[in-house]
């Protein structure tokens, strides 16, 4: 396999998970809560093939020939790697977000005593 064919599979899953990103985005930002398992799986999925490609991107042989193609691949899968990175960012705040306000108590209901159940007890200690 040469790199630019490497790179244009890679790019290619990049995508995939760009996609899959903005959609556990939108999940979260509508339910509120963590995904379902069914989403975590297809993400786990798309990692291992992630691992593959990164593979593969290594040990591509060297062609000289399409440099400028080679270039422009390289700088499109740079910007798409990007835009996951923040995506997933935002989808770890979003997560820690929700799970922080699911985990919390409810607020107590008032421990405030009334003002004139207040003054009583003042009154019988002066």
């Amino acid at each position: 396999m040469t790199p630019l064919q490497a790179l244009q599979q890679h790019h290619q899953l990049c995508d995939e998970l760009h996609a899959l990103a903005l959609e556990e985005n939108r999940f979260l930002q509508q339910n509120q809560r963590a995904p379902e398992a069914a989403l975590l799986e297809r993400k786990r999925a798309l990692l291992t093939r992630l691992d593959e490609t990164l593979t593969a991107l290594r040990t591509a042989e060297g062609e000289s020939g399409n440099q400028p193609a080679l270039r422009t691949a390289l700088e499109k899968t740079r910007a798409r790697i990007l835009q996951v990175l923040q995506l997933e960012k935002e989808n770890e705040q979003l997560l820690l977000r929700y799970s922080l306000t699911a985990n919390r108590a409810p607020a107590p209901a008032s421990t405030l005593l009334p003002a004139s159940m207040l003054q009583k007890i003042y009154q019988r200690h002066t």
